[in-house]
């Protein structure tokens, strides 16, 4: 028997590079994954290790780089660690370096807090028609729309018990994959159909989202979630009530104390999973709850 092609590295790391300009920030969102191989027979053979860099370093390598190199772009950022890999390394003679990023494009604010984002080319609209001969319910709606805040948010003051080991901050990414609907005021039987500009209600209901999510100082995603849905009830008249559910997508700080690097809210692992799952109704006074509780019956 002999051994044929092979590789090894640490596949779809998630680093998340903050470049601060004053008020304005900037963001690289990228998924990179590393594959090295070279002279690899032994520890395939023998079990021998003396020619393996451990994917954990590899890992630490992405991170560690993001801070000291930035990330200009995925292929200066994939060019500099495959060299790094390959020249560091004798018996490393090829390195892939994958890179998948990710497109977040700016939500403007009043006032010009250039901290807000919103992922592009993403979001998932969604509309449930109901008509039983007297009456009409629509329900429109959205999905895998994904935000974020790079500061204006935080997280303390909480019930702490034998159990709890999550830090308070005063300073955090606060992002989330928003799925909202939201349901229109009752319709006459007019068999035609309900008559509105739904391309405009539709516009109008995702901008007043997109703003209040960028426009609150987050003390928690719940308080974010309930002056969304109230912004959008104060400024769309047609509305009657709103469901959000909003998983909160994880930044934690990549920790670059043992390479003898400071790591100033710059450089983040943006965990997927497990995840905190925010969901509530917002409703105006009066107004019966229909929305039903699991948006993904929408």
């Amino acid at each position: 028997m002999i051994l044929g092609q092979n590789q090894y590295g640490k596949a779809e790391n998630r680093v998340v590079r903050i470049t601060r300009d004053g008020s304005t920030h900037h963001i690289k969102d990228l998924n990179v994954s590393v594959s090295l191989s070279g002279d690899m027979t032994d520890v395939h053979l023998s079990g021998s290790n003396a020619n393996i860099l451990t994917t954990d370093t590899t890992k630490n390598t992405v991170f560690a780089f993001a801070k000291e190199h930035g990330i200009a772009s995925a292929e200066e950022f994939g060019i500099r660690l495959a060299r790094h890999f390959v020249t560091g390394q004798p018996a490393i003679t090829t390195a892939r370096i994958r890179v998948e990023e990710y497109a977040w494009g700016r939500i403007e604010t009043p006032g010009s807090k250039r901290h807000s984002f919103v992922r592009e080319n993403q979001e998932v609209r969604t509309a449930q028609i109901t008509f039983d001969g007297t009456a009409w319910e629509v329900v429109s709606g959205l999905k895998d729309l994904v935000v974020l805040n790079s500061t204006d948010s935080e997280f303390t003051g909480y019930v702490k018990d034998r159990y709890t080991t999550l830090p308070e901050t005063r300073d955090r990414i606060l992002a989330t994959q928003v799925q909202a609907c939201w349901r229109h005021a009752g319709h006459d039987a007019d068999r035609t159909g309900p008559h509105a500009d739904w391309e405009d209600s539709y516009r109008q209901a995702r901008e007043h989202l997109l703003q209040a999510f960028a426009g609150t100082y987050s003390l928690s995603l719940q308080q974010t979630l309930y002056r969304m849905g109230t912004r959008v009830l104060e400024n769309c008249p047609g509305i009657e009530e709103i469901r959000l559910s909003l998983p909160n997508k994880h930044h934690f700080l990549a920790d670059l104390e043992p390479f003898g690097l400071e790591n100033d809210n710059e450089v983040y692992f943006a965990a997927d999973r497990p995840y905190g799952l925010i969901e509530a109704t917002v409703l105006r006074d009066g107004a019966e709850p229909r929305i039903p509780v699991d948006l993904t019956n929408l």
